[in-house]
């Protein structure tokens, strides 16, 4: 595999520009694209809702690594997920945490930080455990699609991560939930078990609720906080 650049204007101008080459382009040539580009330098993310970019990233790249945030909040399902698609799929899962547990961050915060304040909770829980798990990468993948949310509809299938100074991608972004459901079907991929009991979108268990009819994928999270994002996105 080629070597990736070093520089953050190398790695941003190759970022725009493969995201208007890849625009058309299918996530398994999106992801090849990246595995051939980046090589080890790469990764993928998974919330382990589901396994569908980890399985679409194995066969463009075998042994990929890919990385999980362990809040320390999951439903026994995720952790359950996150399981099941290490012994079962050629991958590498990386589990990452964040500095202190919840019993410690409750110590210093108080309990239940995600009701007083889930901004600061997602921030120290998910935030930074990632930008420290990514600082070895010079790209990562993750499952975002245009049709989740409206803050989500102009997610482009390879961009420019500011925040971080890493490519971005997201092969699946022009994915319908149709077409992660066909893919799941044609390719026994794991899902979350949550996903067939009124969960949509699955986060951390005090701040996840089942979806009603008509609502939006997202509507289950954080649902009266006014918050539709864990930070790390945007």
């Amino acid at each position: 595999m080629t070597a990736a650049p070093h520089t953050s204007q190398d790695l941003r101008q190759l970022a725009e520009q493969a995201g208007r080459d890849l625009e058309e382009a299918s996530a398994p040539e999106i992801l090849r694209w990246a595995a051939d580009t980046f090589g080890s330098r790469f990764c993928v993310t998974s919330s382990m809702e589901d396994a569908v970019v980890a399985h679409l990233a194995s066969r463009a790249m075998p042994g990929v690594d890919v990385v999980f945030l362990d809040t320390g909040y999951h439903f026994p399902e995720t952790i359950g997920t996150r399981d099941a698609v290490a012994a079962v799929m050629d991958v590498n899962v990386i589990t990452l945490t964040p500095r202190q547990t919840v019993a410690e961050q409750d110590a210093e915060y108080g309990p239940k930080l995600h009701d007083r304040d889930p901004d600061r909770c997602c921030a120290l829980r998910k935030v930074a455990p990632l930008e420290e798990g990514l600082a070895g990468y010079d790209a990562w993948a993750t499952g975002l699609r245009r049709d989740e949310s409206p803050t989500r509809a102009h997610t482009p299938v390879v961009g420019w991560d500011a925040r971080r100074r890493k490519v971005k991608v997201a092969p699946i972004a022009r994915w319908t939930q149709d077409d992660v459901a066909a893919y799941v079907a044609e390719h026994g991929v794991l899902t979350n078990p949550l996903l067939t009991d009124g969960y949509a979108s699955i986060g951390c268990a005090p701040c996840t609720r089942r979806v009603l009819e008509g609502e939006d994928a997202r509507a289950g999270r954080w649902a009266g906080l006014g918050k539709t994002e864990c930070g790390i996105h945007l």
